[in-house]
């Protein structure tokens, strides 16, 4: 029986990744708390998209009634080519929604933040902020992090959840961030500033051009409309400090379609986001300090997963103590036992870090198809346009159910070469649906 005031796991950042990690553990009896650096819990940025992998952990929470309430479950994914603004493929999200049984769901990213930091208040999570974390440490029974005013915080188990730039992935792995050359601008503005220019407001929308790209799609139930420009940085490329500036953002758009480039002057030009991810690592535990969400596996965006997959690191994390716990119980009736917490640190980075890694090498070639260029262009749109909309072989591995065990992990989808397209075939292909105005 617990009597100490002391918490079974120290959750380092208060993100999304940590803070649902914080609330599934919590769920499972444990105390946890969790220290984040800011001075107020919080999310910067716009608009995330959270597909059925991620809405069936939150039914499963009991969060999901909430989120919808917050988010807009739009009706298609629609891809359309950047340049003649024509459609390549799409997605029927509500036919998916009834294959995967959860729905794809769009959310600004602090309405989903607020949600698991509510949940966690309830919960009795105990949540500190202004907490600075210097260095990681195991100790005899788990580990400890020292706090920059010379504080030392202990528990059995220390979660980093610090995201990209992770205090503990330094002090652990040593590796650097992979800088993409590709920057974000965001804008989440009040939809009547752009309904009268058409755009789809019950769908998202992607456009995909050479080396940019552009999503569109409604917010906070349908009442805001959120945009993501996307582009390749020449002062990046050429090795400048001062990159993704608003005047490459003006330049890299300037050939596409008019549907894009009404949309560019209401980005926000104040603040941009580099686009960094890291190369996949095969360690994430190193005795009980264990690397979870960005701190883990930070991807480029391409496949929106990102807070997804810290959302499932958490929940997996968590099923795995619940059965370590109950594996350790001694009677019939334990007054919260402890886990075995190295079997529960195995399990989970047995399952997670071959999950993580398709996901974030995915993500790398998802961004080099859609910025393709001239004849590899009409090849890849030859290839999207042949795709039949609910043909699902490029969904099933990553929409299902969360892996528990890598046995239950679905095998990846089979990529289709641009070459199996002839070029000629897909100049041809090209000029045909211009012609016909398809799309």
């Amino acid at each position: 029986m617990h009597t100490s005031h002391e918490p079974d796991v120290i959750v380092v950042g208060g993100g999304i990744g940590g803070l649902s990690a914080a609330f599934a553990l919590s769920r499972q009896g444990l105390r946890v708390r969790v220290l984040e650096r800011a001075k107020e819990f919080g999310e910067v940025g716009a608009g995330i998209q959270i597909a059925p992998n991620c809405t069936r952990i939150l039914h499963e929470y009991g969060l999901l009634d909430e989120a919808k309430k917050l988010g807009v479950l739009p009706e298609n994914m629609v891809m359309r080519d950047a340049l003649d603004a024509r459609e390549l493929t799409r997605l029927d999200l509500r036919d998916l929604e009834r294959r995967y049984g959860f729905p794809y769901m769009v959310i600004h990213r602090s309405d989903l933040h607020g949600i698991f930091l509510r949940a966690c208040e309830r919960a009795g999570v105990e949540l500190l902020t202004d907490q600075y974390v210097v260095d990681y440490q195991n100790a005899e029974t788990g580990a400890r992090v020292l706090l920059a005013d010379g504080r030392v915080d202990e528990a059995a188990l220390v979660i980093a959840a610090d995201g990209l730039h992770s205090a503990a992935r330094q002090l652990l792995v040593g590796d650097t961030p992979v800088n993409s050359a590709y920057v974000a601008y965001r804008a989440a503005v009040p939809i009547d500033r752009v309904r009268r220019s058409g755009v789809a407001e019950t769908d998202v929308v992607v456009y995909i051009g050479p080396r940019c790209h552009f999503v569109q799609y409604p917010l906070r139930g349908g009442e805001m409309f959120n945009q993501v420009a996307v582009f390749e940085s020449a002062k990046a490329r050429a090795g400048l400090a001062d990159w993704g500036t608003p005047d490459e953002l003006d330049a890299a758009f300037e050939g596409t379609c008019g549907n894009v480039r009404q949309g560019i002057p209401l980005m926000w030009r104040d603040r941009w986001w580099g686009m960094f991810d890291r190369n996949p690592i095969t360690i994430w535990v190193y005795g009980r300090i264990a690397l979870l969400g960005d701190a883990a596996h930070p991807p480029l965006q391409y496949m929106a997963q990102g807070a997804i997959m810290a959302i499932e690191d958490g929940w997996v994390l968590a099923q795995h103590v619940s059965r370590m716990k109950t594996a350790t119980a001694d009677g019939p009736d334990p007054d919260w036992p402890d886990p075995d917490w190295d079997a529960a640190l195995a399990a989970y980075q047995a399952v997670r870090v071959e999950h993580c890694r398709r996901v974030v090498l995915t993500a790398r070639k998802w961004g080099e198809l859609w910025h393709l260029d001239g004849t590899r262009r009409l090849q890849r749109n030859a290839i999207l346009r042949a795709r039949d909309t609910y043909d699902y072989s490029f969904t099933d591995w990553i929409y299902g159910p969360t892996a528990l065990t890598p046995g239950q992990e679905p095998a990846p989808y089979r990529p289709i070469p641009l070459d199996s397209v002839k070029p000629e075939q897909a100049v041809v292909a090209h000029d045909r649906h211009k012609r016909a105005g398809v799309g």
